[in-house]
């Protein structure tokens, strides 16, 4: 009976001490903007004695990283196993009661989801009832049907973390809380002592551990994208707009370029909200038109396929001038490989967590793309990878942590269809969809420091908020 309970117990109070913690920390430790959270269907892919599963994503409507983390289970000892199991599940409602509040801040999602962990939770609460009017005889049987209970409701806890519930439902489920929290007061007061200071270890330690962890996280494996999220609608069919995803936290210029050839003049906002009224800080007249909108703001600087050519160009905002400029070695250009939409998308540069990149085609490999890591300042191409997909099938492609990600269709019934890893020179075919509003995508690319994705959807500027799955081993998951 002890040691599944404790198991038990501990997997929940660090849920919820994780679930507090994060709230309040997390944004200081990782240092990034994001978008609202959403989290995928289910957290079975893994057991949790692997390690650290952390879904995270783009950002909560204060601007916050938010992450959900499942901790691995851990091996517990207890001189009184009965006190331990008692403490851990007081220390569990305790911190689901402060988790409650994290939820105002979640926005609303499937509501199916909070009413079966509502009567799950009603279904708890008749069971430590049961335990508290004949726990001498029935403490076996009940806490182990406790115990299959909650291993059922383990995915559901991280789901109704992250979703947002109306008014009444929250209300319900904080009464229920109390009760269940002067249920199991009432027990430990019989039980015995509770060893506050070991308690107080425990959380000073799993919180060591979990900085140490978030350090590491920086990359990981695409498996949602949500939205899209309408920020503003102009100019014509086809065009880009970015941010830099290497600014700081306050620089949040936008930069915009309409049409996809036969322009020069790119334009600039001091922040998103400028951007969406309108209320522009400048304009920069590029040396040479462009060609497509695969273009990319990266580190202070914008690179672009200049019109007719296969050389890209690195242009200054803050110097007004070009810094580098080179012919990417046997790529396709002027409509000779463009995505399935056409308009001189043959060049498509792009920036995630690793660096910058290129992805083109050419005859060599027999118009399939060609994924080419390019150095920042010259431009020149420090490693290539052949991949076997053909560009002219490509809807649009975005690289996230080192993996291109390439959609099968810029019009309805869009999804990321195929991916390949650079990492391990891999590839495979996928199946993640999301929402094509205005039925027409020319641009699609991610931005790493709001994880999120910027796309220009038939005249109109949108972000897809994007979910990443990582996984984090730890010293005592060997």
């Amino acid at each position: 009976m002890s040691l599944p309970l404790l198991k038990l117990g501990a997997v929940l109070s660090t849920m919820a001490m994780i679930s507090n913690w994060m709230s309040q920390t997390l944004p200081s430790l990782v240092g990034l903007n994001t978008t609202r959270l959403s989290t995928p269907d289910t957290l079975t892919q893994i057991s949790p004695k692997e390690g650290w599963q952390v879904y995270s994503s783009a950002q909560d409507p204060d601007g916050r990283c938010i992450c959900t983390v499942v901790a691995p289970e851990q091996n517990l000892c207890s001189r009184d196993a009965k006190s331990r199991q008692l403490r851990q599940l007081l220390e569990k409602v305790q911190n689901m009661s402060q988790s409650i509040e994290v939820l105002n801040l979640r926005t609303q999602r499937d509501f199916q989801y909070v009413l079966k962990m509502e009567t799950q939770m009603k279904g708890l609460k008749a069971k430590f009832r049961q335990i508290e009017d004949d726990r001498k005889t029935l403490m076996t049987k009940h806490f182990q049907e406790l115990k299959e209970k909650m291993d059922e409701l383990l995915p559901l806890i991280p789901v109704l973390e992250q979703y947002k519930t109306d008014a009444k439902l929250i209300t319900q489920f904080k009464e229920e809380i109390r009760n269940l929290s002067a249920v199991l007061t009432g027990i430990q007061e019989e039980i015995g002592a509770y060893d506050y200071e070991e308690l107080h270890q425990r959380v000073l330690s799993l919180e060591t551990r979990l900085r140490d962890c978030m350090k590491k996280l920086t990359c990981g494996k695409l498996m949602k994208i949500t939205g899209p999220i309408t920020v503003k609608t102009s100019g014509t069919r086809f065009g880009a707009w970015m941010t830099d995803p290497l600014a700081s936290e306050k620089n949040n210029r936008v930069w915009y370029m309409d049409s996809y050839t036969n322009n020069k003049i790119v334009r600039e906002y001091k922040s998103i909200a400028d951007f969406v009224s309108g209320a522009e800080s400048r304009t920069y007249n590029l040396p040479f038109k462009w060609a497509g909108t695969n273009h990319v703001v990266y580190n202070g600087s914008l690179y672009f396929n200049k019109y007719q050519s296969n050389i890209i160009i690195k242009y200054s905002f803050d110097m007004g001038r070009v810094l580098a400029q080179r012919s990417l070695e046997y790529a396709g250009f002027h409509n000779v490989y463009p995505y399935t939409w056409g308009g001189f998308s043959d060049i498509d540069l792009m920036a995630d967590e690793i660096g910058l990149w290129a992805v083109y085609a050419t005859n060599q490999n027999a118009g399939n793309i060609v994924i080419s890591q390019l150095n920042q300042d010259t431009l020149e191409v420090m490693k290539s990878w052949n991949t076997g997909y053909p560009k002219r099938s490509a809807g649009e492609s975005f690289m996230i942590c080192g993996t291109l990600y390439v959609t099968n269709s810029h019009l309805t019934g869009a999804k990321v269809y195929y991916s390949y890893s650079t990492k391990t020179s891999t590839y495979e075919y996928t199946d993640i969809p999301f929402h094509n509003q205005y039925f027409h995508i020319s641009m699609l690319d991610y931005n790493a420091r709001d994880r999120a994705l910027y796309a220009w959807n038939n005249g109109h500027q949108v972000l897809f908020n994007v979910t990443l799955f990582h996984i984090i081993k730890t010293e005592d998951d060997t």
